[in-house]
This record gives structure tokens, sequence and C-alpha cells, in this order.
């Protein structure tokens, strides 16, 4: 079957290609400032960057894998600025010892890098829907679950001689107009959501979009007094005090949708603070009872499920504040996307921070295959895309073809490939 003459090829395999719009001078100060190559004498922190990637992006299962898999690249090494495949151990031996500060470092780095190109588009697409912040957030936490005790993790202990499985949680701010992660805290899966909170440190003026997980009143007045708006579910066993009537409130028919009451409320919270003893330097610790004032939008949707917002500013309509909301679901999809996409099953590292170090270095990957994406334009699915440069990860095809078309042209034969037998070749039996 006839092929078209036009392959698409050049000088650089595909991996080569994603490489090479990683920022390396960026990372040579990092690990300068870490000092993460001191010691060591072959396997240097370009290296492990450069191996976790192939890894991750070819899905393998484990660190041999990968080694062999580099190793039997032979020549391909020279576009990847590495004279030869790391051995297993000394791979295993650099997740366990090299800190992973440094590729945390790197990927805050790369959305500082990439930062202007990631959120245009979206930014335009979320204006005509209605948002007109700017600066738009969404948080939440995923768990993954280990097993192994390294890091601990949540769950009954388990009958008998059986081990409690162990986690790690991934808590994640990702801004809605880019879809990418702006911060990342990597935590024993023990740890509660709302201590995530205290660690976010936001512009004024911002949205938050979160899920009622999240409801702690003294992180709440403290964004209120610092400018951050907020909205968010509010929990069925909370506790307020509604003020004077309704705001508004609309009887709904049976197939209608929308707000149906909006009421002021109060929050009582007791709030932790230190008071200066009298003649004395000392200080000790009180407890007070504040409180706080938010408005509580009453929702039905369309399958006739109903959902009490709650929210600190005044001006968004009350419909603007369901749609908000609405948007929190991109960070669900975020975290769809990394893990269906990604190794997160098997991990190269038995240990806590050879795993924080694969995490990171999957985000990167994740935000490489973004990059890719929003400059190639496509239409494609991530998923697709991630499957496309796994297959052809060392062809020496250009990226750009490869995302946008990915296809061969075959031309149609005008005569039929099996004809049928004429009558001297029938004769011959």
């Amino acid at each position: 079957m006839g092929k078209d003459s036009n392959k698409n090829l050049v000088g650089q395999p595909i991996f080569k290609q994603i490489i090479r719009m990683i920022p390396k001078d960026r990372f040579d100060i990092l690990v300068y400032q870490c000092k993460s190559d001191k010691y060591y004498k072959a396997f240097f922190s370009w290296d492990q960057l450069v191996t976790m990637l192939f890894g991750i992006f070819s899905r393998c299962d484990s660190m041999r894998e990968v080694c062999d898999g580099m190793r039997a690249l032979a020549g391909k090494l020279n576009y990847l600025a590495m004279d030869c495949s790391p051995s297993p151990s000394t791979a295993g031996d650099a997740l366990r010892e090299r800190d992973e500060e440094l590729f945390r470092l790197f990927y805050f780095t790369l959305i500082t890098y990439f930062s202007p190109l990631l959120s245009v588009s979206r930014k335009k697409q979320h204006r005509k829907e209605g948002v007109s912040f700017d600066d738009f957030f969404a948080f939440d936490s995923t768990t993954i679950t280990l097993f192994s005790d390294i890091m601990k993790g949540v769950g009954r202990n388990p009958k008998g001689d059986g081990k409690k499985k162990g986690g790690l949680k991934v808590h994640m701010l990702t801004g809605v107009h880019a879809d990418t992660p702006q911060f990342v805290k990597i935590s024993e899966a023990k740890m509660h959501d709302k201590n995530f909170c205290r660690y976010l440190n936001l512009p004024a003026g911002s949205m938050l979009v979160f899920d009622k997980a999240y409801n702690y009143y003294v992180q709440f007045a403290k964004w209120t007094e610092s400018g951050v708006n907020f909205v968010c579910r509010l929990k069925d066993n909370a506790k307020y005090e509604v003020q004077g009537d309704p705001l508004f409130e609309k009887i709904l028919g049976k197939d209608e949708f929308g707000v149906y009451k909006v009421e002021h409320i109060h929050i009582m919270y007791t709030e932790r603070v230190e008071i200066k003893v009298e003649g004395k330097k000392k200080t000790k610790k009180s407890k007070q009872q504040k409180m706080l004032c938010l408005r509580l939008v009453w929702y039905k949707d369309e399958q006739g499920r109903k959902y009490k917002f709650i929210t600190n500013n005044w001006d968004i309509t009350n419909e603007e504040v369901a749609l908000l909301y609405k948007n929190r679901w991109s960070i669900e999809t975020c975290f769809k996307k990394i893990k269906q996409n990604f190794q997160l099953t098997y991990f190269y590292s038995d240990t806590e921070n050879g795993i924080k170090t694969q995490v990171w270095c999957t985000l990167i990957a994740y935000l490489l295959l973004q990059i890719v994406q929003t400059k190639m334009e496509s239409e494609k699915a991530f998923s697709t895309i991630a499957a496309l440069i796994r297959i052809h990860l060392i062809s020496y095809l250009d990226l750009k073809w490869v995302i946008t078309e990915g296809r061969r042209a075959y031309p149609k034969r005008s005569k039929s490939r099996n004809k049928s037998p004429t009558t001297v070749q029938l004769s011959l039996f």
C-alpha cells in the first residue's frame, strides 16, 4: 500500500523536543542554590530530571524498566545531554538521597515561566460566562494510596495481621483560568484538609472556590479582613443566626431551577488570641468568641438537588455565586488528568523523599503537556495527546505534526488488489 512521501521527519526525537522547552539555565541556578550536585560525580540533577520524565512519559512501572528502556536507546541519549543510561541502583540512590526540594522549587519556577502562555485563552472564555475575577482559584485535595507505611494513611485499621495502607495527600490550588496547579503541598493522608488553608498566600481581590470540607471560620475571617473573596458550600450541621427577613425569596415550580432564597447570616466562632500580661513581657493565649458576617444563597439545580452557598462578597449577583462554585469542578478534572495519564500507581522508590520527587516530576510532566497542547492549539483531548507522545516518544517526527494531525495519507488505489482468478489460472489446478 502506497504512503504519502511527506513523513514530517525532524532531526530530534519527540522527547528531546519536549525537553527543549525547559529553561535549563533556571534549573542550573536552583541546582547551585540547593547544592544538589554536591558529592555526585556522575548522575547529576539534570540527568535525574530527564530520567524521571522519560519514565513518566513512557509510563514505566519501576526504575529498572526506566533504566533498561533508556539503555536500549543507545546513541539517542546524546540528544538529552547524557553519555549513558544510569544503572537502577544509581537512580534509586538519587531518589532516596537527593532532596525533593529541588524539583518542588523548579515546578514553581516553571509555573512563573509559563504563566503568560497558559492563562490568556481561558480568561477570555470565563469573561464571556460572567466571571469577572482575574485571580480566580479553586483548591481541593486528592489521596494517593501507598502500599507501605512510609506515610500514614487514613481509614480504619484492618483486622488480624493486615497492615494499614499508607497514603499521601496532595493539596492543590489551581488557577481556574489556566487550569494549572499554582500551589501544591504534599502531606500524609492523615492531615486534615482545613490545615492546608493557612499555607495559602493570596492577593487581595482574588476569588476562591472550594468544597465544604474546608469550612474553617477562623480562616474565613482572615480572608475577609485581607480582601480575599470566597464561595463555598455550607455544612449541613452548621449553626448560624439569620438576620432579619430574607434578602430574596422566590417559590420555584416543579421543573424550575435557580436561586430561591438569600439570607444574611452571622456565624459565631472561637479564636485563640495572645494577651500581654500587665507588668510582664510574657503573653498568654485566650479564647475569644467572634462573629462572621456572610451571605447565604439557597440554590436548586436542574436535577432538583438543593445547595447552600456562603460568600463574603456582597457585590456579585446571586446567580454568579452559583456560577462561581460551578467552576470548582475544574480542579476535579485536573486530578483526573494527572491520575489517569501518568503513573501514580507504582512508585520508583519506597522512601518518602523518592515518592515526593516522583510526584513533583509528574506535575512537571503534566505542565509540559499543557504547554504542548496550548502552543499547538490542538483540539484533541489531553489523554489523546499524552498517548501520542507515549507511543512516539523516541520517534524522529515533528511534534506539532503528531499533535495536530498525527495521520498519514494513504492514496486510494484505482485497481483492486485481490483479483479473481482467470480461466487460464483455474485450468492449472
